[in-house]
């Protein structure tokens, strides 16, 4: 049975919204697709909760053979997704992933690349105040595609000495206590099983479980307050119950223009398009999708396209 909190939450994000359906158009054909009808590019200039909107959505067949899912990142440094792009002429999507942090300029969350983790979620956080000898643990949640095209979404516990990433389908309520690590085995935890994966990559929170709209912020603790209804440029992605791949981009920050999504509001447009589950991943300046090296959406930064440490890449299969 699904953590009932959410189950509660999924209702009322369904109820309140306001979001009219959208109309979406086929603009595969201005971005070089023609032949390839196993991949779809659509296009809305839709209206949200009336106010300007500017989005577009990748829709990809996992199970044709020609070509393969590859998550492509950086060693502390960050390229443009178009940077990106060029290491990989191959790409047919090239689209942002991964949060992460300015510093080090690494990913905060789990990365698999061809069956080996890379970059390690930091769910662990030190609690402030009185409470600095105490520490949060969540599970975040992680986009997995298989080999043969399969995907799936999972709460997941990694870290460095262990040689796979633990899985749970369930969210989880943070555990507080005074250890700074988390072992897998805790009986606290849901149970978890080791993740045999050939591509995966962290985000969050969770939008959309079971096809139903479930926003699983509080257990992820991804943002903080009431910040999930902030309008944003926005990136998701999710898959059907025929295995298509689905990647939403929301343009954003751009009053007249493109005002960006809410969390519920994207949680949505991923339910219209049909996916039985999606997860939100990094936005703001970072959204960026490219169909065959073009943009879709403009970048909110004004410096045009920001540098990330990991985007997501449909490439040929050679």
């Amino acid at each position: 049975m699904l953590n009932r909190s959410l189950a509660i939450l999924g209702c009322l994000v369904s109820s309140i919204s306001s979001l009219a359906q959208q109309t979406w158009n086929d603009v595969s054909a201005n971005y070089g697709l023609d032949s390839t009808p196993s991949i779809k590019v659509y296009r809305s200039e839709s209206k949200i909760d009336n106010a300007p909107n500017i989005a577009f959505y990748a829709m990809i067949d996992m199970k044709e053979k020609s070509f393969k899912a590859f998550v492509d990142t950086s060693h502390k440094r960050r390229l443009t997704p178009s940077q990106f792009q060029h290491r990989n002429p191959d790409a047919l999507i090239t689209v942002n992933c991964t949060f992460f942090e300015f510093i080090q300029n690494r990913n905060v969350n789990l990365v698999v690349q061809n069956g080996k983790t890379v970059a390690y979620d930091t769910p662990v956080v030190s609690r402030k105040g009185k409470d600095t000898l105490t520490y949060v643990h969540t599970l975040g949640s992680a986009f997995g595609i298989s080999k043969t095209g399969k995907m799936d979404i999972v709460f997941n516990l990694n870290d460095s000495s262990f040689a796979r990433p633990f899985i749970s389908q369930f969210a989880m309520k943070p555990l507080i206590d005074s250890f700074p690590k988390l072992s897998p085995y805790d009986k606290r935890l849901p149970k978890l099983s080791k993740w045999k994966i050939d591509q995966a990559f962290g985000g969050g929170p969770v939008l959309i479980q079971n096809k139903m709209a479930m926003i699983s912020n509080n257990e992820e603790r991804k943002f903080a307050g009431k910040a999930i209804n902030d309008k944003h440029p926005r990136t998701a992605i999710g898959y059907t119950a025929d295995g298509k791949m689905i990647i939403l981009v929301v343009q954003g920050r751009m009053k007249g223009l493109a005002e960006g999504a809410t969390l519920p509001q994207l949680a949505e447009m991923m339910l219209d398009l049909g996916c039985v589950e999606a997860m939100n991943l990094d936005g703001g300046g970072s959204s960026c999708m490219l169909v065959n090296g073009k943009e879709t959406i403009k970048p909110s930064d004004k410096e045009g396209q920001r540098p990330v440490p990991a985007v997501l890449t449909i490439q040929r299969n050679r």
